[in-house]
């Protein structure tokens, strides 16, 4: 399956970018004595938070900081492959977050995705606590072109993986510049070797 570029139109890359949503990220391979921490009351949120941010050129995003939940991770491109699955970092390397380079970059109009495994046999890993964050905490990323772009969270919200929201995540969007953070949460399935639901938060670039 072709994956979409930036000249295919939004309602194609939707399209395309739907069939990655449904499993989206590799399967926690280890199910913590708690588990992850899942989005609590309050946290769906609901309009932007704040005055919208400038929208900036592309440029390769290489480091993601979110100090609510002390996270402060290299960012790597990921893809998707031939059949519609969205790449994920190695699982050797469990505190790097993934870019989705073929969407939009962080600052560009548009919703730029970044994935991130929520644990592996040794334990959490980078957004183990992704479902801690709450509407207004920060997110900050650096790029390439020495811009540091800061988001502010919108909302965080639990999705069934059978029922992926693939247009919150992949667009359009609206004009401005949005970050999208999704990840594993809900119930860990000992024979699937998987969890039930993806973590996913919505954020906007703020000045």
């Amino acid at each position: 399956m072709a994956w979409f570029t930036r000249t295919r139109s939004a309602v194609a890359a939707v399209t395309v970018a739907g069939t990655a949503g449904i499993s989206l990220i590799v399967a926690g391979l280890t199910a913590t004595p708690t588990g992850p921490p899942q989005p609590g009351a309050g946290a769906h949120g609901g309009h932007r938070i704040g005055s919208p941010g400038p929208v900036l050129p592309r440029s390769t995003p290489l480091r993601i900081d979110i100090p609510a939940i002390d996270v402060h991770a290299e960012l790597v491109p990921v893809a998707g492959d031939p059949h519609g699955t969205l790449e994920v970092p190695p699982l050797d390397r469990p505190t790097v977050a993934g870019w989705y380079h073929p969407g939009v970059s962080p600052g560009e109009a548009g919703n730029a995705v970044v994935v991130g495994h929520v644990d592996t046999r040794d334990g959490p890993a980078v957004f183990f606590d992704l479902g801690r964050l709450r509407p207004g905490d920060t997110v900050r990323v650096a790029r390439a072109d020495g811009r540091v772009v800061t988001f502010a969270v919108d909302g965080v919200g639990a999705y069934p993986k059978w029922n992926f929201p693939t247009a919150l995540v992949y667009g359009p969007g609206g004009p401005g510049a949005a970050l999208r953070l999704v990840t594993c949460g809900g119930r860990f399935d000992e024979r699937s070797r998987d969890y039930s639901h993806n973590i996913v938060v919505r954020a906007s670039a703020v000045p």
